[in-house]
C-alpha cells in the first residue's frame, strides 16, 4: 500500500472522529512514513511497517476520550425544525424517564459486576486469613491438649491454604477480564458512535 493510499484508508476509518483528532494523527502518521523513507526504506515497505489500517484505527478510537467523540456526535448538524421541537418536547414525558432508567440500569449492572468481584477478593482474604490461623491453632491444640482435633484443625489450615491460592489466581483472572470487558465496552460505545457519524 501506498502512503496516500495508507492515509486515505485510515482518514476513512477515522471519519467521525473530531477533525483536530483526526489531522494530528494523520500528520503523525505521515511524519513516520517520511522518516522511514529518507532512511532508505521503499514506501510500500514504510507503510507496512507501520501496521493495518484497522488495529492503527482501532487504538486511536480507543485513545480518545468517550465524551470527545460524545460532544462531536451530539453536536447537531443542522437546525431542528419547529415541528421536531414540538415532537421532542411532547415525547419528553415518555422518553426522558425511560432514558434515565436505561443509565441507572447499566451503572447498575456495571455496579454488580464489580461488587461480585470485590466479594470473590473477600473471599480469598477470609480463605487466606483461616490457612495461617488454621495451622498455628491446630500445632497448639496437638501440642496442649488434643492430638487429633489438632491435626485436623492443621490439615484444614493447609486446604484452605490450597483453596486460597487457587481463589486468588481466580480472583486476579476475573478482576483482569472485568477491567477488559469494561474498555471493550468503551471502545465499542466509540466505535457505534463514530459509525454513526460515518452513515
Amino acid at each position: 500500500m501506498t502512503k496516500l493510499g495508507f492515509l486515505e484508508a485510515l482518514n476513512k476509518k477515522l471519519k467521525g472522529l473530531p477533525e483536530k483528532e483526526v489531522a494530528d494523527r494523520l500528520s503523525f502518521y505521515i511524519e513516520m512514513i517520511d522518516d522511514r523513507i529518507e532512511e532508505g526504506i521503499p514506501e510500500e515497505e514504510a507503510v507496512a511497517q507501520i501496521g493495518s489500517v484497522n488495529k492503527i484505527a482501532e487504538q486511536i478510537i480507543s485513545d480518545i476520550p468517550l465524551k470527545e467523540i460524545a460532544k462531536k456526535r451530539i453536536k447537531p448538524q443542522k437546525r431542528f425544525k419547529a415541528w421536531e421541537i414540538v415532537l421532542i418536547a411532547l415525547g419528553s414525558p415518555v422518553w426522558i424517564p425511560l432514558l434515565i432508567a436505561a443509565v441507572i440500569v447499566i451503572l447498575a449492572l456495571y455496579i454488580v459486576l464489580w461488587s461480585l468481584i470485590a466479594s470473590a477478593w473477600a473471599v480469598f482474604a477470609s480463605v487466606a486469613a483461616c490457612a495461617p490461623a488454621g495451622v498455628v491453632a491446630g500445632i497448639m491444640l496437638a501440642c496442649t491438649s488434643s492430638a487429633l482435633p489438632g491435626i485436623a484443625l492443621v490439615g484444614a489450615g493447609l486446604v484452605c491454604a490450597g483453596l486460597a491460592i487457587f481463589a486468588f489466581w481466580g480472583c486476579k483472572e476475573a478482576t483482569v477480564g472485568t477491567a477488559k470487558l469494561t474498555k471493550r465496552i468503551f471502545v465499542g460505545i466509540k466505535k457505534a458512535l463514530v459509525k454513526k457519524e460515518e452513515a
